[in-house]
């Protein structure tokens, strides 16, 4: 009995803490939607793009001057699957809007986009959002796949059904909030459009034959929309060479699609892309819901 009571752990003061150490506290006081895109620069890098979406009915605003303004504080951190540090962000959003116009607003939503060079591989991204207004946070956690590519197979990035596709001036290209290469790409995070709305949709694709002739791919991508029955809705096939500065290398498709003749419902967009001299092809998808 002596023996045991020399040998057993002591007691525990701080029970506050002991409990820090053995649960994962997750704060979900805050409304946040986050999704992650990839897209290739080299073999061993990937743009990993991280978008947030706060809704503005979400947030609390302070008012001052006949301003009302809403302010969250951003802190993300990627890390190995081993806990090691890898990068990480800081920054601010805010949103202002004259204080009559405030319920008017509260229809609206506030994005935030970070890119983040990274080695293929999976991590994990930890964003804490705080309302310094209501004082609401949010502990999101979620993995981040950063796909590798082959430079001998075809490979694709993520399809990115945007609200805004657009092109940027010579100056902004490949800088600034949403931009890929020269194009501004603002993801719809939840992917739902409404019928009056145009869909915008960005991909890449990687690693085609080229041929001695044309020094272009020889090849196709066909776009479907489709329902929940399977139905094909809207069908289109495009050759590779005619798509604008495609190369073996890179080809990007940048659409936009009007949604009115699409009754409300969910949709599936497929895409699928052929190389005939590899004698390859892949087939990204990506889900989306319509809106009356």
């Amino acid at each position: 009995e002596q023996y045991a009571n020399l040998m057993k752990a002591p007691v525990i003061k701080f029970k506050d803490l002991e409990a820090a150490v053995n649960s994962t506290i997750r704060y979900n006081t805050l409304p946040m939607q986050v999704r992650a895109d990839y897209i290739r620069v080299t073999d061993a890098t990937v743009l990993t793009s991280i978008s947030l979406l706060f809704k503005n009915n979400d947030l609390n605003y302070a008012t001052k001057d006949k301003v009302s303004k809403a302010t969250i504080n951003l802190y993300g951190r990627v890390t190995s699957l081993t806990r090691k540090p890898v990068n990480w962000f800081e920054d601010t959003v805010t949103a202002e809007v004259p204080a009559e116009m405030l319920q008017q607003a509260m229809s609206g939503s506030q994005i935030y986009s970070k890119t983040i060079p990274l080695p293929p591989g999976t991590y994990r991204l930890n964003i804490v959002a705080k309302d310094t207004v209501g004082n609401t946070m949010n502990n999101f956690e979620m993995a981040l796949n950063v796909p590798h590519y082959d430079e001998d197979q075809l490979g694709a990035s993520s399809v990115i059904l945007a609200d805004q596709i657009e092109r940027v001036p010579t100056k902004s290209i490949g800088a600034g909030p949403f931009v890929i290469r020269s194009t501004k790409v603002r993801p719809r995070i939840d992917d739902i459009f409404h019928r009056a709305e145009t869909m915008g949709i960005y991909t890449e694709f990687y690693n085609f034959g080229m041929d001695p002739k044309t020094k272009k791919p020889d090849g196709t991508v066909e776009y479907e929309v489709v329902d929940t029955n399977n139905k094909v809705i809207m069908s289109q096939t495009e050759d590779l060479a005619a798509i604008p500065n495609s190369s073996a290398f890179l080809v990007t498709v940048e659409k936009k699609l009007p949604l009115k003749s699409l009754a409300p419902g969910k949709y599936t967009l497929r895409l699928k892309v052929t190389d005939k001299l590899k004698n390859a092809s892949l087939t990204p998808s990506a889900q989306f819901t319509v809106t009356s």
